[in-house]
């Protein structure tokens, strides 16, 4: 359909952002709703932001009670999925925790109780030294997925009941008495009851720069390095957690994937290179060469992109405007896979859709 067709256009929810989040808020909305006309549009294709370069690590922790809860709804919502769908890119992974022995008592009150987290009795293989003091615990409900897929292939399910726009950009929004209206690429319009912003790290796109700068959330860089290692089909997930940083076996991609935590703040979306940096592959060395030194050696590539932070670490689902017509979503800090599902639940609740169940549905 071109620009021009969509002049004039109504819908009742309008999602910006077909991310993970946007594509879960469109599905929660229509399983609370499913008369609801919904309209999802992105500047690009659907998961080619901050999602096509997600991890898609879930595992079951938060720092806060707030984020504890996300993580045990989305658990439970995930786990759902998988059973009803095993078809989907979703892959249950074992999990080690490795922290200095004093910090027992505090891993404890950070990972949910479904971790049924417990002393581990040898290290993964893949770890070949460990700090002095330290130790290591094993927990479950650890997962990963191809978000990206994930993220096409429920989209694609929803095509019949959702209008996606993708390559279609908001390039004003504003809120009146007939609805929120939203000024799109070429000069088309939408009206829609309700409008939710779900941009991952596109915090300042000058449609709505001056509704959610208020929040306070910021955008950081997110560096993973690749790992030319491939991994073994019992290997799992190893998160370190006084470092805030993980080792991913990448199955269907054949190496593992190390994430670190990058301190370079305020960064713009679009501009961040893609391209790994000399002190990129320093920094991340120097921490993976304390545990497994052979796979420092084999990092040579990565991704590098950015996300968006709410303040104190806190996931921010809130109204923009006084009328409530415009809801923002995200923000989850490299954690959207992992809250998505109870971030798009929140979402709904604030358009004052029918409640439903949480379930995850075919």
């Amino acid at each position: 359909m071109s620009a021009s067709a969509l002049a004039g256009a109504h819908c009742d929810v309008a999602v910006v952002g077909a991310g993970i989040l946007g594509v879960l808020v469109a599905r929660e909305i229509l399983t609370r709703h499913p008369a609801a006309r919904v309209t999802v549009l992105d500047r690009d294709m659907i998961g080619s932001g901050a999602t096509r370069r997600s991890a898609g690590l879930h595992f079951p922790r938060g720092a806060t009670e707030t984020v504890r809860t996300l993580a045990a709804e989305s658990q439970d919502f995930y786990a759902d999925l998988h059973t009803i769908r095993p078809d989907l890119p979703i892959h249950p992974l074992p999990m080690t925790v490795l922290a200095p022995e004093a910090a027992e008592e505090r891993l404890r009150e950070v990972y949910l109780p479904e971790a049924k987290l417990r002393r581990a009795g040898e290290l993964p293989p893949t770890i070949t030294a460990l700090p002095a003091r330290y130790g290591a615990w094993e927990g479950d409900g650890c997962q990963y997925a191809d978000v990206h897929t994930l993220t096409q292939t429920l989209a694609a399910e929803l095509r019949h009941r959702v209008l996606f726009r993708e390559g279609v950009a908001v390039t004003a929004l504003d809120s009146g008495p007939d609805g929120a209206h939203l000024t799109l690429t070429g000069g088309a319009t939408l009206t829609a009851g309700r409008v939710v912003l779900a941009p991952g790290p596109w915090l300042a796109e000058p449609a709505w720069r001056e509704l959610v700068a208020p929040l306070g959330a910021r955008v950081k860089k997110i560096v993973a390095l690749h790992v030319d290692v491939p991994p073994r089909a019992g290997d799992g997930a190893i998160v370190f957690q006084d470092e805030d940083a993980f080792l991913l076996p990448f199955h269907h991609r054949g190496h593992w994937l190390f994430s670190y935590t990058c301190r370079e703040w305020d960064v713009d979306p679009g501009a961040v290179d893609p391209a790994l940096t000399a002190d990129h592959l320093a920094e991340a060395r120097a921490l993976l060469v304390r545990y497994a030194p052979e796979l420092a050696d084999r990092c040579h590539a990565g991704r590098v992109f950015c996300d968006a932070y709410g303040p104190d670490g806190r996931p921010l689902v809130t109204p923009l405007a006084e009328d409530g017509r415009i809801v923002f979503a995200g923000a989850a800090g490299g954690s959207g896979y992992r809250l998505a599902p109870a971030l798009a639940a929140r979402t709904a609740d604030l358009l004052s859709l029918p409640a439903s169940p949480r379930k995850a549905t075919k």
